[in-house]
């Protein structure tokens, strides 16, 4: 194996170059037993570099290159990650901040307890009030949360105060929740998109998974639809966390508001 890795590698390419290399990883902090989960090893690593997994797992590049290294992959030194330890300026939206603007979240025993924190993190993004910050307070930094949230409008910041706490503030600068961004226009069309597919349609129902499956099960189901065919999806609600997702695979989508209790997607390709 002639496999060359540097810091900007994603962990899914690692997987798939040497069977020996989840173990590995593995080795290298317990925050990464979660790559255990086939659906969740699927959906993390493939947008998860090693500069960003060791922010994650509070370690280093370097760490993960000796680990690999006696695997037979070839390790790239020239593109340095990023330098947790760098100061960065403190964003406009935290200075003056008034103590009661902030919204804190701690989801660190919830992690502890092998559990998903993002849709009690989804709820909390609901309620933001104008000028409100959340203030989310973890064992790691939450790199695949920031990049979706930032997505969405959303201004983030971390601090990190040891290596088991950080902070991570998100602020929506033009003050419309990421989730009412997503709803506008979102059912456009959905009676001729309906229609269109009529014949072609894959149904899924997840609304009795716990978080994270309800993602997880889209995307499997995504990843084996056939072509020219549509994925109907029975849902709770918006999921928020997906949409990205779907952008990123070139998926275009309709959504349709049953009630406050159940939501309908149209998923297929352009």
């Amino acid at each position: 194996m002639n496999t060359t890795i540097n810091s900007d590698t994603k962990i899914a390419d690692i997987l798939r170059s040497h069977p020996d290399a989840l173990e590995a990883i593995i080795s290298i902090s317990p925050k990464f037993n979660k790559l255990r989960n086939p659906l969740l090893r699927r959906l993390m690593a493939s947008r998860t570099s090693i500069s960003m997994a060791s922010k994650i797992g509070g370690c280093s590049a370097n760490d993960f290159f000796d680990k690999l290294q006696p695997l037979g992959f070839i390790i790239d030194r020239t593109i340095a990650a990023d330098d947790m330890s760098a100061p960065s300026t403190v964003p406009e939206f935290l200075i003056n901040i008034s103590a009661d603007d902030i919204v804190e979240l701690d989801v660190r025993e919830i992690l502890e307890s092998g559990k998903d924190p993002f849709n009690l993190i989804l709820e909390h993004i609901k309620r933001l009030k104008a000028k409100q910050v959340l203030k989310l307070i973890n064992s790691f930094e939450p790199i695949p949360l920031i990049q979706l949230l930032e997505k969405k409008g959303y201004k983030t910041y971390s601090e990190v105060v040891n290596a088991d706490l950080v902070f991570t503030y998100f602020f929506n600068s033009e003050q419309i929740p990421a989730y009412e961004q997503e709803r506008l226009g979102s059912d456009e069309d959905w009676d001729g998109i309906s229609d269109r597919f009529k014949d072609k349609i894959v149904t899924i129902d997840v609304r009795a998974l716990e978080m994270p499956l309800p993602m997880l099960t889209i995307l499997d189901s995504l990843e084996n639809l056939p072509d020219g065919k549509a994925l109907y999806v029975y849902h709770k609600r918006i999921p928020v966390f997906l949409l990205p997702e779907l952008q990123e695979r070139k998926f275009e989508y309709r959504i349709k508001e049953i009630s406050d209790s159940e939501v309908h997607l149209l998923i297929f390709k352009p």
